[in-house]
């Protein structure tokens, strides 16, 4: 099976409520979901985001 990725990085000032709240978003309306996180010591987060390849076109991530 074949996934796209997409790196997305959380600054620090975003709570974690907050970061679920976004990637739940993006997982029910665009497909993406949760495939790493990453916690750095100064807070910020380095997530990476997966969905299957499909042949139809997906909406990409939304900010």
């Amino acid at each position: 099976m074949d996934y796209e990725y997409a790196p997305l990085r959380l600054p620090s000032n975003v709570d974690r409520l907050t970061a679920a709240a976004q990637l739940a978003i993006q997982a029910e309306f665009s497909g993406w979901e949760l495939a790493r996180v990453q916690l750095f010591a100064d807070g910020t987060r380095q997530v990476m985001l997966r969905r299957k390849v499909r042949d139809t076109p997906q909406p990409g991530l939304s900010y």
